[in-house]
């Protein structure tokens, strides 16, 4: 990418990052307020980011009720209502834990806050993913993943953003380190897009589109990067071994988690993802070749052969 077209996408850049402040200035009074959020059942309910506040502390206090719906009591935070139902993979609870060090309130905008700070990052990465399309489609990318906007009265210029930081969702941190796993794959460094991968695997429905991405970046050394996904994914969640967790797991996945619909903030890792397999589609089919699989499993240096 010449100096110019580096140059309109820094501008671009900071263009997106100031519209996303302003929706993140206007979401702020939302974090402090009990409404039915984007519900349609109109209940009052606390936010989204209070499932993952209440899980971590249970982990490592009462880790047999980390999917157990509502409060327990015991000596656990107080989160009025009631905290929100847990419907991620444990793994995420380890980033998550150390925000116990806060109190809930505290502990939500830190993490809305630490995501903010990701979104240069995240247009560094898909600066370095994009360094060989043309201006116009990188354009397009950058701006479905730094703003996806979609003005409105009271919710700023993103609807996804606004309630991506009004509820201390983790739809930033989630492609953040997907697309982290992507870099590390076309730096050819297998073990850590591995790693990057499987952390970023925590809502599963958006880890299991980006597998075909995964490949494709990965494709040089994909027996090292299935391996170190693999490997990676399953030790912090062999958890699910412990009495009580692994069912109450599968009766979150069975139960309210396949019933979950895409909420706006879920548009920001989906259309992301999206348009990375739209402007990548000739590189996927490739990828996805017999012999350039068969080639990456094997270790061949050109997995087209």
């Amino acid at each position: 990418m010449n100096n110019t077209n580096t140059k309109i996408l820094i501008i671009v850049t900071a263009i997106l990052l100031t519209l996303n402040l302003y929706t993140f200035i206007v979401a702020y009074p939302e974090t402090y307020t009990l409404t039915p959020g984007i519900s349609t059942g109109g209940d009052i309910l606390a936010k989204d980011f209070s499932a993952y506040y209440m899980a971590a502390w249970r982990l490592w206090n009462n880790p047999s009720h980390i999917f157990t719906f509502g409060a327990l009591g015991g000596g656990e935070p107080i989160i009025l209502p009631h905290p929100e139902a847990y419907k991620y993979l444990p793994s995420f609870l380890l980033i998550v834990s150390p925000l116990l060090t806060l109190d809930y309130q505290q502990a939500l905008w830190t993490f809305d806050i630490i995501q903010f700070m990701l979104l240069p990052l995240m247009a560094y990465l898909l600066y370095k993913l994009l360094e060989n399309k043309h201006i116009a489609v990188t354009v397009a990318v950058f701006t479905i993943a730094l703003l996806l906007p979609f003005p409105t009265a009271h919710w700023g210029l993103s609807a996804s953003y606004y309630w991506q930081w009004g509820e201390g969702q983790a739809k930033v941190f989630q492609i953040f380190l997907l697309l982290l796993s992507f870099y590390f794959g076309s730096r050819n460094k297998p073990y850590l897009s591995g790693v990057a991968f499987a952390f970023g695997f925590f809502d599963p429905r958006f880890g299991l589109l980006a597998i075909p991405l995964y490949v494709m970046y990965n494709r040089r050394n994909l027996k090292a990067a299935v391996a170190s996904a693999v490997g990676t994914l399953a030790l912090p969640n062999l958890m699910l071994l412990y009495p009580g967790l692994g069912s109450g797991f599968i009766s979150m996945v069975f139960g309210s988690g396949i019933t979950t619909p895409l909420y706006y903030y879920s548009f920001i890792p989906l259309l992301t993802l999206l348009s990375l397999i739209v402007v990548n589609f000739k590189a996927l089919v490739a990828a996805f070749d017999y012999k350039g699989v068969l080639a990456g499993f094997t270790g061949a240096t050109d997995p087209k052969k």
